[in-house]
Order: C-alpha cells, then structure tokens, then sequence
C-alpha cells in the first residue's frame, strides 16, 4: 500500500474519477472537503467532526444524540461543577475497569497487540495519562513540568521528547496502571476541594513548554477534554478487544 505521511501538498487539490476503495485516513485534516458523487459504501469514521453536511443534512446533531441512546453516561461527562465533576471521575473509571477485566482473560500479550494498526491497549492506557499530563497538569494546573515519561501523546504531537515524554519507553501493563493511578487519584484530590469559582477562573496561558498550546482556558473546559477523549478511548479499546478476544476464543 503507498503511504503519504506528513505532505501538506494535497491541500486544496481535486481527486477526480479516481478510486480510494480500502484507503486508510489516520490524523488526516479533512476540514472544508466537499465531496460530490461519491461511493462511500460500509465506510467507518470516528474523528472530530462538525458541520458535516451529507445530502443536505447536517449529521453530528443525529450522530450525538444516537451515541447518548447508546451510552447514557455520555450525558454526566460534560460536568460543570466540582459535584459533577466527581462524578464524572467515577463514570470513567467504571468504564476503564469494565474493559480492563476483559482484558485480563486474555494472554498477557493481548494487551500489547495492534488491531488493525491502532494502539494496542497499553498504548491507549498510556495516552490517557498523557491527556492528564497535557489538559490538567499543563492546561489547567499549569504546572512547568507535569508529563510524565511513559505518556504516549498522538502522533501529531512531534516534539514530546522536549517536554519529557520517552519515546523509547515499553513499560508493563502494571506500571502504566500505576501511573494512571497516580494520575487518577491526583485529580481527584483536586476536585474534593476546589470550588466552581476555581473551576470558571480564566487562567494560563501556561508558556512552559509542552500540550497543547498556550492559550487561557477554564478548568472546566480542561477537564472536560479529559472525559470526552477517556470515553472515547475506552470505546476504541471496547472495539479491538472484541476483535482479540474472538482470536484467543
């Protein structure tokens, strides 16, 4: 398969009367395509998606309210006070120890496979201890150097060993648990005390550097990037374990 990886050169060109059956679309800016007459047959998207328009109707209105029919606690992971906060702290960790007891029924090699060439489920686990590093400890928090070595950012991001990440790094299951323990427990600490003024304070921007980029953000728009991407990780992770799971079957 011919791979384009990191070319802006096809910003605003036409693909015309050509065939991309089977391609693979991955951290690819798709903002302001337009698409006419096209065969997009048993296609899977997932991505941050707004606006998009297919035959004249707008889809991430339909999209949302779908997803919050079939995963009702969507709806408590955009808190805005410290008690919805907390709870929104406990909805993901049900949903991460739920998948990680299915895990634990397979090989202990599970965890370290790629389905289809996404993270395997360590490498999930350690990119949500980076979006902690990156939206509480950096965004909110503004500490100078919260990331801790193991985080895995996404790919995108090209410059982590300036800020500490270790690309070398293969830790066992068992220590990227307990880093996310860590992680886990000191954002909880934060939100038994910290009050809604503390929460809506405009502050930042946080000039150390490190992700994402400086700008002055609430806590509460933060954190709440924390629980969507947790959410949504653990459904990326849902998806591949199933795939494993029909293999060790």
């Amino acid at each position: 398969m011919t791979r384009f990886v990191q070319q802006p050169d096809y910003e605003g060109a036409a693909f015309i009367d050509l065939s991309m059956a089977g391609a693979t679309f991955r951290e690819v800016d798709l903002s302001g395509a337009r698409m006419r007459g096209v065969l997009l047959l048993d296609a899977d998207i997932d991505g941050a998606i707004d606006g998009l328009r297919v035959n004249g109707v707008e889809v991430m209105p339909l999209i949302e309210a779908e997803l919050d029919r079939l995963h009702p606690e969507r709806r408590r992971l955009q808190p805005t006070t410290p008690e919805t906060m907390r709870d929104a702290v406990d909805v993901i960790e049900e949903l991460w120890q739920a998948t990680l007891r299915r895990a634990s029924l397979l090989p202990e090699e599970a965890v370290h496979r790629s389905v289809n060439d996404e993270w395997s489920l360590a490498q999930t686990l350690r990119h949500t201890i980076f979006v902690m590093d990156a939206w509480y400890g950096h965004a909110a928090a503004l500490r100078p150097n919260p990331f801790h070595p193991i985080g895995l950012p996404a790919s995108f991001t090209t410059n982590g060993t300036e800020f500490g990440i270790d690309e070398s790094a293969a830790p066992t299951l068992g220590e990227i648990l307990a880093v996310r323990a860590e992680r886990i427990a000191d954002l909880r600490a934060y939100l038994a005390q910290v009050t809604q003024e503390e929460l809506d304070r405009v502050r930042g921007p946080n000039t150390a550097i490190g992700c994402p980029p400086p700008a002055e953000r609430t806590a509460v728009k933060c954190l709440q990037v924390i629980f969507s991407d947790q959410w949504a990780h653990v459904q990326f992770a849902d998806r591949d374990l199933a795939i494993l799971e029909q293999e060790y079957a």
